[in-house]
């Protein structure tokens, strides 16, 4: 009876996926063209998926071994099934091997969806329940009832073992597990995510992302530009359908495990916003519906079931009910934390950027100081509404050489809107006084100089990110260079990560970065630290933007002082809560998010947090309540500088190469 039902039912599982599978094709491509090698992305899956995810599902050990178990079993068993009772090869072939490595793989399935009944007993807050509270159970189903059906055809059991009744109840059982693992990963269920999740990382919307072996770099964070000349391009997405195929499809491979929410700054101060909910919702507009079957955590303050669209509607409503609230998106500060700790890599930042470039440019819809911060950036080229020709006022006394006087130079120095504020003026000052201990060969655009844009363009307003990007590059095309270095992590990644696609291509480093080589070089010398306990908060757009962790703590060490390391350090650090426009856009929440950084300080006992930032430093330092003391790495520098000893030169560092060679211009 099983010989003659388990092919048929095989062939029926398969073809209702393949179905399912068209289904869900048709979903995705509603969304706009994008890109993509077809051929070299399914090339490139199977090492992305093995390999390039490891970084971020071994973060936590024991899921990822379950996983391992779980999903590779339930792979190699699949197969394997197939070919042993579909096609009937379990004694043909190597004398009954694969009937062998079936019953392996199905009980390695086993043994890995007990460790999944064991999280699912009781789940951290951040699981969905619902639907995925049986995902266990159907796991057992399918690798024991395809298991017991192999044991006959390794000859452990007599072919002929048993009655009809239990050959009913194998059937029953195995069409519950089939119904699970094939028609749920393409119809919809829990097990969704491992067909979508797989094509997802075939077609990235960010191949960069991915190890040098498969064409990628490793780091891809900066915004990808709007096509503002062409008239049929939108400006941002108003509805699900706008967004790109491949990110609708990147929208369904998600598995909500929930460290995004986790990681969220803003879900942990009680803003409207929950990263993982957010990508369901874009789920349900793409599919049509509603939010009432949502079985997560839900925004703060937002109870499930007030929420629904579909894929031609819009995503945030001026009036009755949308996808979203527009407070959800202000409340995101583009951390990136959600990026970081998604295990299917979704890009939650570029999807929460381009539905606020809709707002802010088709509507003019941003809330609280947000009109008023991009009027001033229109009119006076920074964010505060300064006069432009005071940006040199803080260094009066200073002498600074101007690039205009020199037209080139090692080092052009960007100050940054900071220049602006009297509290990083003190790190201006306090840089410049270590490139002058140096022997750096420098010089600052002056009043030449612009806002990088960073604001506009985390606001949504890539119209006015794009005018400042095109004539700070005019600027800069004057002059010639060898490298850029800023104290502020925003323009050091803007302008590193984001004006290249507009044609300015230049080598920028961060000034923690240019201080640790300084000295390394022998450029530098300090005198032992004799302060206090110190811990140091790693800038988001420093560390997980572009990877910088170790050259703030080598300075840091250089100056004699053990850094103690909060909870929530390196690339699980937690946002201050001043960028992506957060401290303009002012969304209320139950907490404030540097009160919760600077809580974070207080478990350390340090006396002085070490930062390098000027927008952390204005976050951290407003925190009302909290005893440490906030300072930039700058400063600790430059208060502790003694001569060098002898022999070692302070002339301004070169490569073998001659300047000519290596000048960006």
């Amino acid at each position: 009876m099983l010989d003659t039902l388990l092919p048929i039912l095989i062939a029926a599982a398969l073809a209702l996926a393949v179905i399912g599978a068209g289904r869900r094709v048709r979903l995705w491509r509603q969304g706009r063209p994008a890109r993509v090698s077809l051929l070299k992305g399914l090339a490139a899956m199977p090492r992305r998926y093995l390999v390039d995810l490891h970084h971020v599902v071994a973060r936590d050990k024991a899921m990822s071994n379950t996983h391992v178990a779980t999903a590779g079993g339930f792979v190699a068993a699949a197969v394997l099934m197939i070919l042993v009772h579909g096609l009937g090869l379990g004694a043909e072939v190597a004398e009954g091997a694969l009937g062998w490595l079936l019953l392996a793989a199905s009980a390695t399935m086993f043994v890995g969806s007990c460790f999944v009944a064991r999280r699912r007993r009781h789940p951290p807050s951040r699981l969905s329940r619902g639907p995925w509270m049986r995902l266990p159970k159907s796991l057992m189903a399918f690798s024991l009832s395809v298991f017991a059906i192999t044991l006959p055809t390794v000859g452990l059991l007599p072919e002929d073992f048993g009655s009809w009744m239990l050959a009913l109840a194998l059937l029953a059982v195995l069409v519950w597990g089939l119904g699970e693992m094939f028609f749920g990963m393409t119809w919809g269920g829990p097990m969704k995510h491992a067909f979508a999740g797989a094509l997802h990382l075939a077609f990235h919307r960010r191949a960069e992302r991915f190890s040098t072996r498969t064409g990628g770099s490793g780091r891809s964070t900066g915004l990808k530009a709007l096509d503002l000349e062409d008239p049929k391009a939108p400006l941002g997405v108003e509805k699900p359908a706008d967004f790109t195929w491949n990110q609708l499809l990147g929208f369904d491979a998600c598995v909500q495990c929930g460290r995004c929410e986790a990681a969220c700054p803003a879900f942990a101060a009680g803003q409207p916003l929950n990263p993982k909910k957010l990508i369901q919702d874009m789920v349900v507009g793409m599919a049509g519906g509603s939010d009432a079957a949502y079985a997560g955590s839900p925004y703060p303050g937002k109870p499930v079931g007030e929420h629904q669209g579909h894929a031609q509607g819009p995503i945030v409503a001026r009036e009755g009910k949308a996808l979203v609230d527009a407070e959800t998106l202000w409340s995101c500060t583009t951390c990136r934390a959600c990026v970081e700790e998604c295990p299917m890599m979704i890009e939650h930042v570029d999807a929460i950027v381009d539905m606020r470039r809709f707002l802010t440019l088709e509507h003019g819809n941003t809330p609280n100081k947000g009109p008023e911060v991009l009027d001033n950036l229109i009119a006076t080229d920074n964010p505060g509404g300064f006069d432009p020709g005071a940006r040199m006022h803080w260094a009066a006394d200073l002498e600074l050489p101007l690039m205009a006087d020199l037209q080139q130079v090692d080092v052009l120095l960007w100050m940054g809107d900071g220049a602006y504020d009297m509290r990083n003026q003190r790190t201006l000052r306090a840089l410049v006084k270590v490139l002058r201990a140096a022997g750096v060969d420098f010089a600052v655009l002056g009043n030449e100089e612009r806002d990088s844009g960073d604001v506009a363009r985390r606001l949504g307003d890539e119209a006015t990110f794009q005018s400042l990007a095109q004539r700070n590059i005019a600027t800069l095309a004057k002059y010639r260079f060898l490298q850029i270095v800023t104290c502020d992590p925003h323009s050091f990644h803007v302008l590193g990560n984001e004006y290249g696609e507009l044609g300015g291509h230049y080598r920028v480093h961060h000034h923690s970065t240019f201080i640790a080589e300084l000295h390394e070089e022998g450029r530098l010398a300090f005198r032992p630290w004799k302060g206090g306990r110190v811990t140091y908060h790693d800038p988001c757009y420093l560390g997980r933007y572009n990877g910088e962790f170790e050259a703030p703590r080598n300075v840091l060490r250089a100056l004699g002082i053990e850094v103690a390391e909060m909870e929530r350090s390196g690339f699980r650090s937690r946002c201050c809560g001043g960028g992506g426009g957060a401290p303009i856009t002012d969304i209320p929440g139950k907490q404030r998010i540097p009160d919760m950084r600077m809580g974070d300080v207080r478990e350390t006992g340090a006396e002085l947090v070490a930062v390098g930032c000027p927008q952390c430093t204005a976050m951290l330092e407003g925190v009302v309540d909290s005893a440490a003391e906030v300072r930039d790495i700058a400063e600790l520098v430059a208060d502790a500088l003694v001569e060098p000893p002898a022999g070692h030169a302070k002339g301004p560092a070169r490569t073998a190469r001659p300047l000519a060679e290596e000048v960006v211009s």
